[in-house]
């Protein structure tokens, strides 16, 4: 598959104002850029109910110690 040039996204960008018209492709920016901007939002909300539901756990103990390799881990 080629790769898309400078030019052809020129010639694109062309075609949907011919087909849209200036104040449309605006309505589509606006549109799009709003979509994008709640998306975001609902993310963070989510994390945000995420946090807050999360019980404060202690954190697992870990066995071994932090400079301790793996069984499995060859020296060279």
């Amino acid at each position: 598959m080629p790769n898309v040039g400078p030019t052809e996204i020129l010639l694109i960008a062309l075609v949907a104002l011919l087909l849209f018209g200036a104040g449309r492709i605006a309505d589509i920016g606006k549109g799009l850029g709003q979509g994008i901007k709640n998306f975001k939002q609902g993310l963070k909300e989510a994390n945000e109910v995420d946090i807050e539901k999360k019980p404060d756990a202690p954190a697992p103990k870990d066995d071994k110690p932090a400079d301790a390799k793996p069984a499995d881990a060859k020296q060279v």
